[in-house]
């Protein structure tokens, strides 16, 4: 062989070393940019969003929707263009700066819009008009002229036009909408069959208007009541820790016991068919019921039944043994919930992720509406066929900016979600691989969000880009199952559902998968595909940890949340009580439990994020590390405590193990000798 080739691979060969040694499963300091091409593409997209954004404000749809238009054209407190074919636009509205509708309350229940000629006016009607000649009166006193602007105001009356171009009589007082300058009837009542279509509410009005007016009456205690679920679920995150081991052999008492319950019902009524099941009807032939079964039909329900309780008792074997090989590992779930506690505790600020998590959300959300909005008044004037009036429509390739709107939605929503879980592992992993915890920087959150912020927004955006290809099939599909309902057959319903179902599941997955991917990130600084290759191994070498974590855990959350909501709840009957109504307190306790229920669930699956990391910071530690001089753990006493506990019981069967195979080979060695052999 070719000696350069040898020095060359002895060169090649530290440096491989080196590589190796670099990724090593710690909080590297000298960090790199990741991902870095799908920053640049998640960049440019934003761009895109904004661009659409400016070009409603440049084509006049933002100005359009704040100031409102007329039924022609002609936006409201500006001076217009003409529209060419289209009469009596290009009008200058400078001075009517309100629009108003000839019939408010033609209301297009399918659309949800009003279907009724809208002009622009000085002012809006603040008392009732009942003849034509009020609306004169109005016009000539208040320079408010509230027909088709083809008519004068002193004409009104004599008319023939008056029925079609003027509005309908007797015209309710109104007011103007704040910033968006549409006179609105100050009387809503015409608007109660569009209510009805809207929130679909079927009852009497009193029923409504009381429910309303409990709300109204209890804003202070629902305030209140808001305020201390928000205070319980931080108390919770903290607390946790103690009452986990409760719950889980709660929950493991449940389980065991409903399935022991659940195979003795089954074979006690087996039994009881057996011998007694036409006792019954044999006694009493007179009575009111079906005749006697023939004897094969009681042998395929006593078969039956025994195929019940024979299916019931393998399950109840099955679920024993599991809980016996597997009661180390729900050990491991009550110490990483216990050592989450201690992290909130280093880490209080970890219990404002949800605040930041949810005002981003917000107010992107509400930028996206507005934008949303804006592209609706936006585009070329285009004549109603049906109804005559002018409206602002998206035409040609235009039309896909909507479409692109969408996405994003999509795409920034789970890119916010993913920012939260990249802030919330990179402090977690801080915290974990910090021997004393004494010398934890002093905001490990801020210091992980500025890691986020300066090297990993590439893999959280191509993160989040995975998610949004699963997530818009699914609810382009939900979309069209709700479409065809009712006219679409059973196997196309069924196929639809399965692919709903299927595409739902590998979200979840998926999701699993990436927030594993954002903490390997946050350990190793590797990209994302690297990360989410390394955590996968990681989870598939703890399969059953993995398994045990996720069931025992999560519904040890979950009677958390139902903690949360049974505890708001009972404060809300014992505040409530004063109002002896029942209709009055219902609709105030309902808002209360579902907001209790919604701040739980953004608190504790923070709560669950960290044990999630935790969990994959435990595997790495024991697997790269034994505790050895220059292989020390990193893990918390709880979860050094589990792992001696766990090296005692694997000596004692190894021991176990030893003696066994020592007794075997000391019975081979004093096996006889065979007869008629003898000595020399």
């Amino acid at each position: 062989m070719d000696p350069r080739h040898l020095s060359w691979s002895s060169q090649q060969q530290p440096h491989f070393r080196i590589k190796r040694t670099k990724r090593e499963w710690r909080p590297l300091e000298d960090r790199s940019c990741t991902d870095l091409p799908w920053f640049l593409l998640f960049t440019v997209f934003c761009v895109g969003m904004g661009s659409i954004c400016s070009f409603t404000i440049v084509t006049g749809g933002a100005a359009r929707l704040v100031f409102g238009y007329d039924s022609y054209g002609n936006t409201c407190g500006t001076r217009n263009e003409r529209i060419e074919g289209v009469h009596l636009s290009g009008l200058d509205h400078t001075d009517r700066k309100f629009v108003f509708f000839l019939d408010p309350c033609n209301v297009d229940i399918v659309q949800r819009k009003i279907r009724s000629t809208a002009l622009c006016v000085s002012l809006c009607p603040t008392e009732e008009l009942k003849t034509y000649q009020d609306l004169k009166r109005f016009a000539m006193i208040n320079g408010s002229e509230l027909c088709s602007y083809d008519m004068a105001g002193h004409k009104y009356p004599s008319l023939p036009e008056r029925v079609s171009k003027c509005p309908k009589l007797p015209v309710p007082p109104s007011k103007p909408l704040p910033v968006f300058n549409r006179c609105t009837p100050v009387d809503i009542s015409c608007y109660a069959k569009f209510a009805e279509a809207v929130v679909t509410f079927v009852g009497d009005n009193s029923v409504l208007h009381r429910l309303i007016a409990g709300v109204a009456a209890s804003k202070e205690i629902i305030i209140g009541l808001c305020f201390l679920a928000l205070v319980l679920s931080m108390v919770l995150m903290v607390i946790i820790r103690y009452i986990s081991a409760v719950l889980v052999w709660i929950l493991t008492a449940l389980v065991v016991l409903g399935s022991l319950a659940g195979t003795s019902v089954l074979w006690w009524l087996y039994i009881d068919h057996r011998l007694y099941g036409d006792s019954s009807t044999k006694e009493d032939p007179d009575q009111d019921q079906d005749p006697d079964p023939d004897p094969e039909t009681s042998r395929d329900r006593r078969q039956a039944l025994l195929v019940y309780a024979g299916a019931a008792t393998v399950f109840t074997i099955i679920l024993l043994l599991l809980m016996l090989f597997m009661r180390k590992r729900v050990a491991l779930t009550i110490a990483l919930f216990h050592v989450a506690g201690k992290v909130f505790i280093h880490l209080p600020l970890l219990t404002l992720q949800p605040f930041v998590t949810f005002l981003a959300l917000l107010l992107f959300w509400i930028y996206w509406i507005l934008v949303l909005l804006f592209l609706g008044t936006s585009g070329n004037p285009v004549q109603n066929e049906e109804t005559g009036l002018t409206e602002f429509r998206l035409t040609g390739p235009l039309q896909y900016l909507t479409w692109y709107h969408a996405v994003g939605l999509v795409w920034i929503t789970e890119f916010i979600l993913a920012c939260q879980q990249m802030t919330v592992a990179g402090a977690v992993v801080t915290y974990y691989f910090t021997r004393d915890k004494n010398r934890l920087p002093v905001t490990p959150i801020l210091s992980s969000v500025l890691r986020l912020v300066r090297y990993h927004l590439g893999t959280v955006a191509k993160g989040a880009f995975i998610i949004t290809l699963v997530k818009i099939p699914r609810l382009i599909l939900m979309y069209i199952h709700n479409q065809l309902k009712g006219k679409e057959n059973a196997c196309a319903r069924c196929l639809l559902k399965t692919c709903i179902c299927c595409l739902w599941c590998l979200e979840k997955c998926l999701n699993y998968l990436n927030q594993n991917a954002y903490a390997a990130t946050a350990i190793n600084s590797t990209s994302f595909c690297t990360s989410a290759r390394d955590a996968f191994v990681i989870l598939v070498e703890n399969a059953l940890r993995v398994a045990t974590i996720n069931a025992v855990g999560d519904f040890v959350l979950f009677l958390g949340k139902i903690l949360i909501v049974t505890s708001t709840a009972f404060a809300g009957v014992l505040l409530l009580n004063y109002q002896r109504d029942y209709a009055e307190w219902l609709l105030p306790l309902i808002i209360v439990c579902l907001f209790s229920f919604l701040v739980a669930h953004c608190f504790l699956s923070i709560f669950e994020i960290v044990v999630d990391v935790l969990f994959l910071c435990f595997a790495i530690d024991t697997k790269y590390n034994d505790g050895t001089p220059g292989k020390e753990f990193f893990m918390d006493k709880a979860l050094m405590e589990f792992v001696e506990s766990s090296r005692r019981l694997e000596r004692a069967v190894e021991r176990g193990r030893n003696r066994v195979k020592e007794a075997v080979s000391e019975g081979a060695e004093m096996k006889p000798m065979a007869p008629g052999t003898s000595s020399a």
